[in-house]
């Protein structure tokens, strides 16, 4: 394997892997021909997250034909963020790119973003013009984006992704952050610093399926409002609020009622009971289970296990410096 550069770079371009074998080569090409525009003085950094098919493979091969190309390999699939976080602790650059690998990002706008981010914005985010999926992936696209948007109070636009550049002191940031689950985009909102835009266009993937399913798409958008919303314990409350007025006042309506009507003419029914019965207890039990899932979150942070495990890692790849935060996993 070629020896690399030993000071950090002016570029880092990072990606988790995840089912694309027959992607990395050409993702790994049209990277270093987008970031060759920018400066020469740049790595390429893949996170293999647990993929099942030889991924990580094709990684080692592109590391051993480019001095810039660095592999990581976690321990098991932790997810798309826990990956990118990964990416983060091990990148060295003084300017990050964050993209995807299916190559639906594509790298051609690397010098785009980098301009952009060099013109004084701290992170800049890649906005799709369209979203090349299918129309049921699309369907439940749009509805993740509106659950999110309304429960997590973040007026998050569907049209950006993870595609995005962020300086170095947004990457020191970020490892800052200590919450066990977490969404790299929504994280960067939270963080604040100056933000830009660069319009793109949303490729087809060129092979293989995306690993986000509409059940991952909605399962993600519950995980990240409960880690960044108290929105749904409030809405149990107003729904509780609401059911106990209309109680009370049917409750005085019966009262009334009782005191003007021949009470041999009021035929109260079981079924109407029974109905309400079912409704409020049901009720009580979705009450119960939202605050079940925040004390659970609770239970899964207090627990302070690492966000992420490496495997194993490309043999000239540096440790990650060590900064404050609980933002970091560990060598398996």
């Amino acid at each position: 394997m070629a020896v690399a550069q030993t000071s950090a770079p002016l570029l880092t371009i990072a990606t988790p892997v995840y089912r694309a074998e027959s992607l990395v080569g050409e993702l790994v090409d049209r990277i270093c021909a987008a970031a060759a525009r920018v400066t020469d003085d740049y790595e390429v950094l893949l996170v293999e997250d647990g993929s099942p098919d030889d991924s990580w493979a094709a990684i080692v091969r592109e590391c051993e034909k480019r001095p810039q190309v660095r592999g990581v390999r976690l321990s098991r699939n932790f997810g798309q963020h826990p990956a990118i976080t990964a990416a983060l602790r091990h990148a060295r650059g003084q300017y990050v790119v964050v993209m995807d690998c299916d190559l639906q990002d594509d790298p051609v706008y690397i010098p785009d973003l980098y301009e952009a981010c060099r013109q004084g914005s701290d992170i800049v985010f890649a906005r799709r013009r369209s979203r090349r999926f299918g129309w049921w992936k699309n369907l439940t696209a749009r509805l993740y984006y509106t659950i999110f948007r309304w429960l997590a109070g973040v007026n998050y636009d569907p049209h950006i992704a993870s595609y995005s550049i962020v300086s170095r002191k947004v990457v020191d940031a970020f490892l800052q952050f200590g919450d066990y689950r977490r969404g790299y985009v929504i994280v960067l909102y939270w963080l604040g610093f100056s933000r830009g835009y660069v319009d793109v266009e949303h490729r087809d993937r060129p092979d293989g399926r995306g690993s986000y399913s509409a059940f991952r798409l909605l399962a993600h958008a519950l995980t990240i409002t409960l880690a960044y919303s108290e929105k749904p314990l409030h809405l149990s409350i107003y729904v509780g609020g609401v059911l106990s007025v209309l109680s009370f006042i049917l409750g005085a309506w019966l009262i009334v009622r009782y005191f003007t009507t021949n009470v041999g003419q009021m035929a109260l029914g079981w079924t109407s009971l029974i109905i309400s019965h079912l409704f409020l207890t049901g009720l009580m039990l979705i009450s119960l289970g939202v605050i079940g899932l925040y004390m659970g979150r609770i239970f899964e942070q207090v627990k302070q296990r690492p966000i992420y495990l490496v495997r194993e890692k490309s043999p000239d790849l540096p440790a990650p410096v060590a900064r404050p935060g609980r933002g970091q996993g560990a060598a398996a």
